[in-house]
């Protein structure tokens, strides 16, 4: 288990309501990016807050006493996602709870916990008198749930400042408990917004029903739209680029033969879904997807409230994977929307932000000796897998520094990530803290 000190330092930096999908929520951001410069300092890192056009990023270096040392950049992110619904938690979400072995709280996993592992192995490597085997950079950002709009602007301009020869990132999920992974590809992204305007305000029902479109019954028109009814993305084009599996890794997922249990598992559904060809992993790792993410129409009080809502709208988010465009996508998206989108009434359709797919190669020196550290912490070989979420930054990282990114997760499937409860073991603070010594012990050889 982490020492008292390292919990504190963990329950302390889940306390930030740190949302960057909420404006007024940018004090607690730069709050929190203060205490995670403050934090760094004390550890003898040259840290400060940077400004971007966003909220703020931590940027923080160490140097090696090692003449030509390589140099080792870790990346995460200290906003978190918003905390709807509410009334699902069952304790506050920025009011960390330890029961059980876990901590409960928004950011447990993505990614204060994950990102707070390495910082405080960084630490307990220094306290024990070793010297860094690498010059060591941290760069935390406070904009990544939002997409990290303004991270490319920010890499390109201390492009020098952040040159290095491999980038280590938590921010994903192992197999499962004990089950250690390295992540080589990620789907990227590509969000819209997706409105249908009616009447010009919302009419009675009774006078108006029948005679004029209702923009609700419109809106779920074209939503159904989206899918055909076994399972694929409708909208023409959209496979056109997509970049197949091989066979060997297609076996390799297959071999894992539990990850569809777990899957259903940790989302408690009733019972997976999707394209019959792929299995649930494949679904989530290889084939894009079209997801409704939230709908607005109408009255939504007690009762009854019979009216023409004047206006119905969407939240669509589209999963990528490579060689997918967003740019592309969100334009085929939207053209397919339009072309469907009866006369009477008016639709638009707003690209709010997007994030290319990712793919690398994990047979590096860095990833050669994660690979081991992994293997010595957990006692059993990472798994080489993909995953169906987003981190936009890593192809940032790839185009502005010319890296590949490790993805190295510590959550599990079923911590909640983006929902009420999200969670951390413990068990995996601890092994994270653990795993970033071993590899600068792997690294110092």
């Amino acid at each position: 288990m982490p020492t008292e000190a390292q919990l504190q330092d963990y329950l302390a930096y889940l306390r930030f309501p740190s949302i960057s999908a909420d404006p007024s929520r940018r004090p607690d951001l730069e709050a929190c990016a203060r205490w995670l410069a403050r934090k760094l300092g004390a550890m003898g890192f040259e840290a400060r807050v940077c400004a971007t056009d966003g909220n703020p990023a931590v940027l923080a270096r160490r140097s090696s006493a090692r003449r030509g040392a390589p140099t080792l950049l870790i990346y995460g992110h200290y906003d978190v996602q918003p905390v709807d619904p509410l009334a699902l938690w069952r304790d506050p979400p920025f009011a960390p709870v330890v029961r059980d072995g876990f901590v409960y709280a928004r950011g447990a996993t993505d990614n204060k916990g994950q990102t707070l592992a390495h910082l405080l192995g960084t630490e307990a490597w220094l306290a024990a008198g070793h010297s860094l085997p690498v010059n060591l950079i941290y760069l935390v950002e406070g904009d990544e749930e939002i997409g990290s709009p303004h991270l490319g602007a920010f890499l390109r301009e201390r492009a020098a400042e952040l040159a290095c020869d491999g980038i280590l990132v938590s921010d994903t999920s192992m197999i499962g408990p004990g089950r250690p992974a390295i992540t080589t590809g990620l789907r990227g992204i590509a969000c819209l917004d997706l409105t249908v305007q009616g009447p010009a305000t919302d009419v009675h029902s009774g006078v108006f029903g029948g005679a004029i479109a209702n923009p609700a019954v419109e809106l779920a028109r074209l939503l159904a739209a989206l899918h055909a009814p076994t399972g694929e993305v409708a909208v023409p084009g959209f496979y056109d680029a997509v970049r197949p599996a091989s066979a060997e890794e297609r076996q390799g997922w297959r071999d894992l033969g539990t990850v569809n249990a777990d899957l259903l598992r940790g989302s408690g559904a009733p019972a997976l879904a999707g394209e019959a060809a792929y299995s649930a992993i494949e679904r989530t790792w290889i084939r894009p997807t079209a997801e409704v993410n939230g709908l607005t129409a109408g009255y939504q009080g007690p009762g009854s409230k019979t009216i023409i809502p004047a206006t119905a709208s969407a939240k669509l988010s589209f999963r990528l994977v490579p060689d997918q465009d967003p740019d592309d996508i969100a334009a085929k998206v939207k053209h397919f929307l339009c072309d469907r989108a009866s006369r009477a009434v008016r639709v638009s359709v707003a690209y709010d932000h997007g994030g290319q797919p990712y793919h690398a190669n994990p047979d590096t020196p860095l990833a050669r000796a994660v690979r081991a550290a992994l293997a010595a912490v957990f006692g059993r070989a990472p798994v080489l897998v993909r995953e169906g979420l987003s981190i936009p930054v890593v192809a940032a990282f790839k185009a502005v520094l010319g890296r590949d990114t490790l993805l190295v997760g510590l959550g599990l499937p079923d911590c909640g990530a983006h929902g009420p409860n999200e969670s951390f073991p413990l068990d995996h603070l601890d092994r994270g803290i653990e795993l970033h010594q071993e590899i600068l012990r792997r690294l110092t050889a």
